[in-house]
């Protein structure tokens, strides 16, 4: 048994998707994707998940730079500049994400039923 949990809890899958797969942070990463520079400020990205607080959006953003799948750009300026942008690990996550979206709107109704 205790073998079972050991193996369970080093599992990569289970480690790495609990590292975006919450509420908020791939619809981060999809809307730095999706942005025709690549890179956008705080303000920019909560005008979009306008249904996310400003307390939850800091603390994913947080996480995503953690995970080191968003850059975290700080400019010396006053007031100061923030950037946000996908690392080249959040880039090559995107293609996996976008076919996570394709295949959830192939399938919405397939799996969310009331």
């Amino acid at each position: 048994m205790a073998d079972i949990k050991a193996e369970y809890l080093a599992c990569p899958i289970r480690n790495v998707i609990s590292r975006f797969g919450d509420k908020w942070s791939m619809l981060v990463l999809f809307l730095l994707n999706k942005s025709d520079t690549g890179i956008m400020r705080f303000n920019e990205i909560r005008r979009f998940m306008s249904d996310c607080s400003q307390k939850m959006l800091s603390q994913t953003l947080k996480n995503l730079e953690q995970s080191h799948l968003v850059h975290r750009q700080v400019y010396p300026e006053v007031p100061p500049r923030v950037e946000y942008s996908l690392t080249d690990t959040g880039k090559s996550l995107m293609p996996i994400i976008t076919s996570l979206i394709e295949w959830s709107k192939e399938h919405f109704e397939d799996v969310v039923t009331d």
